[in-house]
């Protein structure tokens, strides 16, 4: 059984990265995903806990991002975290 992710977890730490709107955050978690610096998943560990980046399940994510930059913003400047948020890499057995 994978651990519980919420995709909004997801969202929220790719925009503490990089506080941008849609589509520019898409692209920042893309580079999140390939890279696994959210907690070491990849696209395929993220896409078995919710976070797909197809075409079709576009819509859905740009809502998400929404959302959280949405709920972000709402927040006040002290409850915000100051800075990016560092990136973890971890390394990864290669697929065959």
């Amino acid at each position: 059984m994978l651990p519980p992710l919420e995709p909004v977890d997801f969202v929220r730490f790719c925009y503490h990265r990089r506080r941008v709107g849609w589509p520019d955050l898409y692209d920042e978690m893309c580079a999140v995903a390939a890279r696994g610096a959210f907690r070491g998943l990849g696209y395929f560990e993220l896409a078995e806990r919710g976070i797909h980046f197809s075409l079709d399940q576009l819509p859905g994510l740009a809502a998400l991002t929404q959302q959280v930059i949405g709920e972000e913003k709402a927040l006040p400047d002290a409850a915000r975290p100051e800075g990016p948020v560092p990136m973890m890499l971890v390394a990864q057995p290669a697929r065959g």
